[in-house]
């Protein structure tokens, strides 16, 4: 997952500027390649100013950091396989979008009617810690206008898929729904381990007795 997600961003990268887009395998405008940077989070939010960006980058290193270290405890515990797949799938995704906001500055031009190009280490359009994240999936499905009764929304604009993501965020949100909608499956596995140890050392307390 981290690899093809690597490799897709390193395609738009060097072969779209900043806002360029293009149908995704010629289905039409439903499914799209379109090329934006993010600065920040999901969704396009931020922390303000530089040293927003340089604590939201250290934040995903030590999120990762730590993701590999449960996801050992995890395998060593012997929990759900499909757990502990889905917890790879949510690092994968992060590591995904680290690496761009750790390096990308470093080594890529600032491209924006242009495709960037890769450059020497340092000499690219930021520094350390404060590169931009690749997104480029684009799912235009519906469009239409709100019912003028809707509250709020009522005659404006609507569009259904609109945020544009990568196949890291797309990773994180998988691991994410799966454990939430089967959790209960999959933490059986657990559940009956610990009904386990407490029939042994009821056991054993009989045993002493």
């Amino acid at each position: 997952m981290l690899l093809a997600d690597q490799a897709l961003k390193l395609y738009i990268k060097t072969h779209f500027g900043i806002g360029e887009s293009r149908s995704m395998f010629g289905v039409g405008e439903w499914a799209q390649l379109y090329f934006i940077e993010n600065r920040g989070m999901a969704f396009g939010l931020e922390l303000g100013g530089e040293w927003g960006k340089i604590v939201l980058t250290l934040f995903r290193l030590i999120a990762c950091t730590w993701g590999f270290f449960f996801i050992n405890g995890m395998i060593k515990r012997k929990l759900h396989n499909g757990l502990i797949f889905c917890a790879a799938l949510i690092l994968a995704g992060a590591l995904g979008n680290l690496i761009d906001s750790m390096f990308y500055g470093m080594i890529f031009t600032d491209g924006y009617h242009t495709p960037a190009k890769l450059v020497p280490w340092g000499q690219g359009y930021g520094k350390f810690l404060h590169g931009r994240v690749v997104d480029m999936l684009y799912f235009p499905i519906m469009r239409g206008t709100w019912p003028t009764w809707v509250p709020g929304w009522g005659g404006q604009s609507f569009e259904f898929f609109r945020p544009i993501f990568n196949i890291a965020d797309a990773a994180i949100s998988t691991g994410v729904i799966v454990i939430m909608v089967f959790q209960k499956s999959l933490l059986a596995h657990r559940e009956e381990e610990k009904k386990e140890i407490v029939e042994v050392d009821n056991t054993a307390s009989v045993s002493a007795e």
